[in-house]
């Protein structure tokens, strides 16, 4: 028993330690504060985030949620509430090993519309459309439109960054209402990673997947540019050759004359 606690402590060291690399490297919860991303996720719902994959070079696509750190004003002036000595000392442990977000972090979450590279809009009575294709977003929350409340766009997006609205379009102070500051766009480098997971409330577990919306043919922008790619490969060898005939049609026109000539003359 007396070898037990003389263990203890070290366990509870390499748990925090564990916890910690967990936290800083792979997952981490998060709470989710407010109603614009409803009714995908509700207030006070806990998501998992990926944190691993930007680690390797991944950038967010189009369809996931994702956290980012406020890029500059979207929350505003935001003033903590006290809530004691001993409930802020349990939650700044929770932060710690990743378990509760921290009271002092700024951190949003939003669905990705657009990324680098891609033209994003929306007129008043129509869809979100992204490179000329239309978004059909079941995931908005019921009665919401697209954008009626706040049209945008056309916008084009620059690479490093992408374009982010809340499911709760009516209530969701999103890229649309930031333009002022890099067209509303917000920097990969200030996103925290993807949400995978709604963990808790254990009744509202579920995965957090891309809708089918996202992978419809020709969305990309890299897409819409490739049939004009393709046509132009196709054309260079076809100038090439035509070229190379008309050269050699003019080389036996100018030794026929040649030849002409020299006949005339003896």
């Amino acid at each position: 028993m007396r070898s037990f606690w003389k263990e203890l402590p070290i366990l509870v060291i390499i748990a925090l330690a564990l916890a910690l690399l967990i936290k800083t490297f792979l997952v981490q919860a998060f709470s989710i504060p407010s109603d614009s991303m409803q009714n995908t996720l509700q207030r006070g719902d806990r998501v998992l985030v990926d944190k691993l994959t930007p680690w390797f070079g991944s950038e967010p696509e189009r369809g996931e949620v994702v956290v980012f750190h406020d890029p500059g004003g979207w929350l505003g002036e935001t003033q903590t509430k006290s809530s004691g000595p001993i409930a802020e000392g349990i939650q700044k442990a929770l932060s710690f090993i990743g378990l509760m977000p921290s009271a002092e972090e700024k951190d949003l979450i939003k669905r990705v519309i657009a990324v680098g590279g891609d033209t994003v809009s929306c007129k008043r009575g129509g869809k979100v459309v992204v490179n000329g294709k239309p978004l059909d977003e079941p995931y908005i929350f019921p009665g919401n439109t697209p954008c009626d409340e706040k049209p945008f766009g056309p916008i084009k997006v620059p690479e490093g960054r992408i374009w982010v609205m809340g499911d709760h379009r009516q209530d969701s102070l999103d890229s649309r209402y930031h333009q002022n500051l890099h067209d509303g766009t917000v920097s990969v480098d200030d996103v925290v990673g993807r949400a995978i997971v709604v963990a808790w409330p254990i009744d509202r577990w579920s995965t957090l997947s891309v809708p089918s919306t996202f992978d419809q043919p020709g969305l990309s922008a890299a897409a819409a540019v490739a049939p004009s790619a393709v046509g132009l490969a196709g054309a260079v060898p076809i100038v090439l050759w035509r070229r190379r005939r008309l050269i050699a049609k003019v080389r036996e026109e100018a030794e026929a004359r040649t030849g002409a000539e020299a006949r005339s003359g003896a």
